[in-house]
């Protein structure tokens, strides 16, 4: 087969590239046309919290209460998920009230915020269970993928960011856009007032700016999902199960 003289380092490529393995029929150039041609969304960006800790003063839940405030005066509509009652995964049936309400949730947000505290320097098994329960798939349905992410986490000593990097590991594999910024409050039991607020701070600082990166990816991605997500293996697949369907009422 001829070379040609286009090169990159020290490889020589095809002029016009071949490729053997493709399925031309069903491979699709991304273009900026395609990116600009859905139409904007009317409805404010809507957001789903979690948070990993059901103590009477649980940090994490201070801490998401702020950064929902946060998204609230930006325009955004904010739902706080309460995992007081969750089951364990694996310990109760898909129609228990608070798996039902969790999903529920996954389904409507265009957008996540989990914190959770650091715990033997991991994130906590409450905040997991959460994250377990939500499926990568309801049927036809991707509750997360596609959807934006914003991680924080707390601490009880110093600055540590053990739970945020998990949380990103979680929810690339939930295939999630995680925002860059991130928080992560050390020694939380001094960032906060008697009445649970979040005192002035540069730790209050990052949280702003978490919040600000969040809402403004989730604006610009909630319309095009459909076709970032759109991938060549998954229209591979399809249209092989398509042909297996045909073929089958063909017999």
């Amino acid at each position: 087969m001829a070379r040609s003289s286009k090169t990159t380092g020290s490889a020589v490529f095809e002029d016009p590239p071949t490729f053997p393995a493709l399925q031309p029929e069903l491979f699709d150039a991304p273009t900026q046309e395609r990116l600009s041609a859905a139409s904007p969304s009317q409805h404010p960006p809507r957001f789903l919290m979690l948070y990993g800790s059901v103590r009477e003063r649980s940090y994490s839940r201070l801490l998401t209460y702020e950064a929902a405030r946060l998204l609230q005066a930006m325009g955004g509509e904010v739902r706080v998920f309460d995992p007081t009652g969750l089951p364990l995964p694996d310990g109760a049936p898909e129609t228990h009230p608070k798996v039902v309400e969790l999903r529920q949730l996954a389904q409507w947000a265009e957008g996540m915020v989990w914190c959770s505290p650091e715990r033997h320097g991991a994130m906590t098994g409450i905040m997991k269970a959460q994250i377990d329960w939500i499926p990568l798939a309801m049927g036809a349905v991707r509750p997360t993928q596609g959807k934006t992410l914003a991680v924080m986490q707390v601490s009880g000593g110093s600055q540590s960011f053990n739970a945020v990097n998990q949380l990103r590991v979680l929810g690339r594999w939930m295939r999630m856009v995680t925002v860059p910024n991130q928080s992560s409050v050390a020694k939380a039991f001094l960032e906060f007032t008697e009445e649970g607020r979040m005192k002035p701070s540069a730790y209050y600082d990052r949280v702003v700016d978490v919040m600000e990166e969040l809402f403004k990816f989730t604006l610009v991605t909630r319309d095009v999902t459909p076709y970032l997500v759109d991938r060549y293996s998954e229209r591979k697949e399809s249209a092989a199960e398509l042909s297996k369907r045909v073929n089958q009422r063909a017999i």
